[in-house]
């Protein structure tokens, strides 16, 4: 009952809504999804950090959900490598599975069709299907939230490289020798570009400079990156610093992003996406500035989340409902074809 995620859709498919869960390093956030994007419930728990406890909560959010309404499948959207096939997680820097086959041992426990998706794949389906990233033809998502996840879809087709973890944004070194990475690198990209990374530079800003005056609470481990954006929009000093440097790091993310692809469109999803009025038009002038070529080239579009922080489970939601129509016998006791004609013909 389990195969890959995918976009094809047709007459007859299911139209009972589905379970997308975004797995993030700290929250499990889950919600249950309709046939047109819209959120109907959600649930949102602590991310366990130990393998058997991470499976249960999953189980425990999925029976809360299928509780209160009919629901057809789960999708599952994973900050992590994962197998080309989609049934394995083999590598999650911020989750204790490794080398996992996770839909196989979810689906018996909680009954129901369970699919695997990397998390920023699952934000780009979210934005294609119900958000603007369906107005692109080569189109790269960046997600930006406790980490950076990326996605890139050329045609309507998912991008996965050879072993179906392309592309790892976040972990490209920028800094050497810089702030060690949970991926086991220093000085990566997410290090600098992300709601821990926002907090970590706030942080070492106020360890710097003791007597600045700032609404920030000071000492280690006590601020998080929403509490930055929080204060910057305020108009807190400090804070208003430390989103100016992340805007900047942004901004050679997204020029390392058009050098590599030179997508039409880049779409800024996650989290951090919500404070965009605080950093997206600098990241846009440094963008413009640094891409190879700047001045005689066409630019990409760049745009904010329409789906924010619900993106990976709303794509991961409707990915599961496809699929599992996908898989179901068709009218005449057959089953309809898996593999890359539901993935779009993924590359």
């Amino acid at each position: 009952m389990t195969g890959p995620a995918g976009i094809a859709d047709g007459p007859g498919a299911d139209d009972h809504p589905a379970i997308g869960i975004d797995i993030g390093g700290t929250n499990l956030r889950a919600a249950v999804v309709d046939a047109a994007g819209a959120v109907l419930d959600t649930v949102s728990v602590g991310t366990p950090h130990d393998p058997a406890s991470l499976d249960t909560a999953l189980v425990d959010v999925i029976g809360t959900l299928a509780a209160r309404r009919p629901v057809s499948a789960v999708g599952l959207a994973v900050a992590g490598f994962i197998s080309r096939d989609q049934q394995v997680v083999r590598f999650a820097p911020h989750l204790p599975w490794r080398d996992s086959a996770v839909p196989a041992r979810l689906a018996p426990r909680v009954g129901l069709p369970v699919y695997l998706e990397h998390d920023a794949n699952s934000a780009a389906w979210g934005e294609m299907w119900f958000g603007p990233a369906g107005s692109g033809e080569n189109v790269a998502v960046v997600a930006i939230g406790t980490v950076i996840g990326a996605a890139l879809l050329i045609g309507g087709t998912m991008y996965r490289g050879s072993n179906g973890v392309a592309p790892e944004l976040g972990h490209l070194p920028v800094v050497p020798g810089g702030r060690p990475c949970a991926c086991g690198k220093s000085g990566c990209l997410e290090r600098y570009c992300s709601g821990t990374a926002l907090a970590a530079t706030a942080d070492a800003m106020l360890a710097a400079a003791p007597e600045r005056a700032s609404s920030l609470p000071r000492g280690a481990g006590a601020l998080t990156g929403a509490a930055v954006a929080e204060a910057a929009a305020a108009g807190d000093g400090v804070a208003r610093e430390a989103m100016s440097d992340f805007a900047q790091w942004l901004g050679v993310g997204l020029s390392i992003v058009a050098d590599v692809f030179d997508p039409d469109l880049i779409v800024v999803a996650g989290g951090v996406a919500a404070s965009a009025p605080l950093f997206l038009d600098d990241a846009r002038r440094v963008y413009a500035g640094m891409v190879t070529g700047a001045g005689h080239r066409r630019l990409a579009r760049i745009r904010r989340s329409e789906l924010g922080v619900a993106a990976a489970m709303i794509g991961a939601a409707e990915s599961a409902r496809r699929s599992a129509a996908a898989d179901a016998p068709d009218r005449h006791g057959g089953a309809q074809e898996g593999g890359a004609a539901r993935d779009g013909g993924a590359q």
